[in-house]
């Protein structure tokens, strides 16, 4: 049995099995498995990173983006976690990240106001020139 658009592609009923963590069959049969499954979320919200994108003047204003650190680089990969949040704005070039163990992707570019949670790991891929603005925050600052 296939459901919708090819999600699940095992039975549900009859000689197919469902396996618990450590792996023991509950019916003696074949585990259920999910392939193509399409992940409807966004992989923002799947891992709690907020962006606006094209973020307008008057919020960059009010937030202070002009008095946050500055940092660069060119073409890198960057292995990185957070330990507390972190708000971004990109004045230039663009960012993929990609999260730890994951296949999925963001892709944020310059005009992006982007907030990545505390304890996210994720390897930053920057095919050029790239700048943002940058500040920590701490529990209760925002």
């Amino acid at each position: 049995m296939s459901a919708a658009g090819g999600g699940i592609t095992a039975g549900l009923y009859g000689s197919a099995g469902i396996r618990t963590r450590r792996g023991r069959s509950t019916t003696g049969g074949a585990p259920i498995r999910a392939e193509g499954v399409k992940l409807g979320r966004p992989t923002e919200e799947v891992y709690g990173v907020r962006v606006e994108r094209a973020a307008a003047e008057e919020r960059l204003r009010d937030l202070g983006v002009g008095r946050w650190s500055t940092w660069r680089t060119g073409r890198c990969r960057l292995p990185w976690d957070w330990h507390v949040d972190q708000e971004v704005y990109v004045v230039e070039g663009t960012v993929r990240v990609v999260p730890e163990g994951s296949s999925r992707s963001m892709t944020f570019s310059k005009g992006d106001l982007v907030r990545y949670p505390k304890w996210f790991e994720a390897d930053l891929f920057f095919s050029g020139p790239y700048e943002e603005r940058y500040r920590f925050i701490a529990y209760g600052d925002d």
